[in-house]
């Protein structure tokens, strides 16, 4: 919802929790322009000069992954999240607060926690057998693939707590409910 920017929140829990999605959604970007470069390099090799790479394709997927994973949390921070805004952009700022606390309490944490927690067995058993690569030469690591769900329900959670205090002190009256609105951004 970011009712007020994050630097701008007086709650240190809120601005901390931003900080770490912030963190984590700018350093997991970088993955990006590293996949592009290994899908330009993956399909030279094998266009080029006939050879082919798993473990560089997999890693493209790993990287993929990664940025969508942990790059969710700050996506949800940013507001850059898909939202139906024919009735959220025509409410008060209040009434959004609501919305975002409910959302909150209803549908997000409610959902990460079923992730993360559905998760575990999986991703300990991936860790218990070192799970790796069905493909010959493939990398090795699967299981740090697989650590990725119960990292985002983890990340996700967080930024969710977040936007849920960010919202309550609107509804608290707390911090301004108008401190982002100049700046929104046009809807898809």
């Amino acid at each position: 919802m970011n009712n007020i920017p994050a630097s701008a929140s007086p709650n240190p829990v809120v601005r901390w929790l931003d900080a770490i999605a912030e963190f984590t959604g700018t350093t997991t970007a970088w993955l990006t322009g590293i996949m592009v470069i290994i899908a330009c390099i993956v399909v030279g090799l094998r266009h080029l000069f006939g050879i082919g790479s798993i473990a560089l394709q997999e890693s493209v997927t790993y990287m993929h992954a990664a940025v969508f994973m942990l790059g969710a949390a700050y996506t949800l921070k940013n507001d850059g999240h898909v939202r139906v805004d024919i009735l959220h952009k025509k409410m008060s700022p209040r009434a959004r607060a609501w919305v975002e606390v409910l959302g909150s309490l209803l549908f997000t944490l409610p959902l990460m926690i079923f992730i993360g927690w559905g998760s575990l067995e999986f991703v300990q058993e991936s860790w218990r057998i070192g799970e790796g690569s069905t493909d010959s030469g493939g990398i090795g690591g699967v299981y740090l693939l697989k650590s990725l769900l119960p990292l985002m329900a983890l990340s996700v959670s967080l930024q969710a707590i977040a936007e849920l205090l960010r919202s309550l002190l609107v509804l608290m009256n707390v911090t301004p409910a108008n401190g982002v609105d100049a700046q929104e951004q046009p809807s898809c």
